[in-house]
């Protein structure tokens, strides 16, 4: 029996986050420039979106370009940003052929133009489908987007928009980049490196969190089938103890 048929499509993740981590050091084993890896880690990309589609899962969040990720050296920076753009331009087939729509979250307004605009074309054009939601995390820092929480809702409560008493979680989430989007369920990191990197840190409270040696442009179908088996394994009691849910 192969992986995928071994996974139990009533037991699916709702919202899969992946960091994607790896094309640097997999570019270096091959005595290649860093771009080399960031190229191949599209078809990985490719591969993981395509995965999640036919599986089912409702929402993917990929970390596309941290915060931190403006202090790498500026050529690197700025290949980035036209492989985003190349990217996007290639990939809107794949998006309406498997009826995903694309969202984005982050610091948006920090991208290069052309970025923006191919960015905010492809996310119009998809806007409609509905099989699943591929968001791209861009120009995204996970304490930024608290902060950024927290200051519009002090400014709502001193212009007595709200009260301090009615702030809750509900409230928070509406704030967030990712207000439309549910809680992570399955959090990937993909190169050995275990740690969150500053990534949907509100989100992912409840997450189970999986960690494979793989660098990302080696990361395939098979991989992505392997985490959510290990996903399924695990007993996820959000508190609770074991025989409270059973």
């Amino acid at each position: 029996m192969s992986l995928k048929d071994q996974i139990n499509t009533e037991k699916l993740p709702s919202h899969i986050a992946i960091i994607m981590d790896g094309n640097g050091r997999w570019a270096k084993q091959k005595g290649m420039l860093r771009v080399f890896g960031h190229e191949n880690g599209t078809k990985s990309v490719r591969e993981t979106v395509e995965a999640c589609a036919e599986l089912g899962i409702n929402h993917l969040t990929l970390y596309a370009f941290s915060t931190e990720n403006w202090n790498r050296p500026k050529l690197e920076v700025q290949t980035l940003m036209k492989l985003l753009v190349k990217s996007l331009k290639k990939e809107i087939k794949t998006l309406q052929d498997n009826n995903i729509k694309l969202s984005a979250i982050g610091a948006l307004k920090d991208l290069p133009n052309s970025a923006q605009a191919e960015l905010q074309d492809v996310i119009e054009k998809t806007k409609n489908n509905s099989h699943m939601t591929l968001t791209l995390a861009l120009s995204y820092g996970s304490r930024e987007e608290i902060v950024n929480v927290i200051k519009e809702l002090s400014l709502k409560v001193k212009n007595n928009i709200i009260s301090p008493d009615s702030i809750d979680e509900s409230i928070i989430n509406k704030h967030l980049y990712t207000q439309n989007l549910p809680d992570v369920d399955l959090l990937i990191r993909t190169s050995g490196e275990q740690r969150i990197s500053n990534f949907l840190l509100w989100q992912i409270a409840y997450a189970e969190l999986y960690f494979t040696d793989v660098l990302w442009p080696d990361f395939k179908k098979e991989n992505l089938y392997e985490a959510i088996l290990n996903y399924q394994n695990r007993e996820r009691r959000f508190g609770k103890t074991s025989e409270q849910l059973t």
